[in-house]
């Protein structure tokens, strides 16, 4: 540094030049790199500080950095964004339930953002119940939707901290919409789309006619924030862009207030009998069930229905809930046909880096790692 110049280097930056290559999950199929430019990248943080005007102070924040930097919640919404507002971020390599309760009593968090799985652990921690939560403004999550059993837990636990729902793909280099940090809240809602952001409801065929206020089809957005294209793949970022909109591959509604109600993912829709069963339907189910402590479901192929239901299951400790008592549970509260013909407990879920349960992992045509 002694013998560097004291004359900065000058900006050679460009504002719609490529800044960052972050890959997709690869939950749906094999990971893309997402081109991101300096524009996305500055939106996003622009966006989201004004959308949470009202809980991100400058310089006051402090939050544990529960998503790795190399997803891009943690890279857009917790790297870029807090450090850009002057928050404090304590770096935590190896997220798990019980060191993020101990966290939690080491330090007072402002601002606490984890995936739905975790708060599903953390709420089976005796220590995280035990924690002094009431210096925390905000529970933000994403990355996967939260149950609304899990919702209701956490705000009985802690009625005065505001639950927040935010949701966004690689594709868009962050949030698309999420629930306001406010006193409203709307059950099953992620929310409303951020500033300079357009959310579009198409059908699920041709994805060109707008669909009306409360009739499901795929998720189409547009912003400043969404992608300039997959990385050497011209024909794949040619499938998910149509006039300008990219199409999500979530099916979703809009209600009159315009407030996005997302169902599941095209890829995972269930086509059974001539019936299309939403997986995420019968997940919010399950988790409602005291003895379950995590769910997914699936559908495999049948020489009869075409397709059938199947769900993975992990016991809460102590368990002994068996395929027969989860049958009787789901037939008391879905339809005949959503459900499932077959049940396997298993020890663990499969799930990505940052804690979101891989679908397509669970399905008998998976690709072996």
């Amino acid at each position: 540094m002694d013998k560097a110049s004291e004359v900065p280097f000058p900006d050679q930056s460009q504002w719609d030049a490529l800044a960052l290559l972050i890959y997709t999950g690869g939950t749906t199929g094999v990971s893309k790199g997402v081109m991101l430019t300096h524009a996305n990248l500055s939106c996003t943080v622009q966006q989201t500080l004004a959308f949470f005007s009202n809980v991100f102070k400058p310089g006051e924040d402090v939050a544990p950095a529960i998503y790795p930097f190399f997803h891009v919640g943690g890279h857009s919404v917790v790297q870029n964004t807090f450090i850009w507002n002057g928050a404090t971020l304590h770096l935590v390599p190896r997220p798990e339930a019980k060191s993020l309760a101990q966290l939690l009593r080491q330090h007072r968090f402002t601002v606490f953002q984890a995936v739905p799985t975790l708060f599903v652990g953390l709420l089976q921690e005796p220590s995280f119940r035990e924690a002094d939560l009431s210096g925390i403004k905000i529970f933000g999550t994403g990355a996967a939707p939260m149950s609304g059993a899990t919702y209701l837990a956490l705000k009985e636990l802690a009625p005065q901290v505001m639950v927040t729902e935010g949701y966004g793909m690689t594709e868009t280099g962050g949030l698309i919409t999420s629930t306001p940090a406010t006193a409203r809240f709307k059950q099953g809602s992620v929310g409303l789309p951020l500033p300079d952001t357009e959310v579009r409801i198409v059908d699920l065929e041709k994805g060109t006619q707008e669909m009306p206020l409360g009739q499901a089809g795929e998720v189409v957005v547009k912003g400043p924030q969404v992608m300039a294209g997959y990385y050497q793949r011209p024909d794949q970022t040619k499938e998910v862009f149509q006039e300008g909109w990219l199409h999500t591959g979530d099916i979703g509604y809009l209600d009159e207030e315009g407030w996005l109600f997302l169902i599941d993912r095209k890829k995972d829709m269930i086509l059974a009998s001539g019936y299309n069963i939403y997986p995420k339907e019968i997940d919010e189910v399950l988790y409602t069930h005291p003895d379950i402590l995590e769910a997914c479901t699936v559908g495999i192929p049948d020489a009869y229905r075409g397709e059938t239901v199947k769900v993975f299951i992990v016991r809460k400790p102590g368990s002994t809930l068996q395929a027969e008592e989860v049958e009787a549970f789901c037939r008391e509260k879905l339809a005949a046909y959503k459900v499932p013909r077959l049940v396997e407990f298993v020890a663990e879920l499969p799930k990505s880096a940052v804690g979101k349960i891989l679908r397509r992992a669970l399905r008998p045509d998976a690709p072996e790692n």
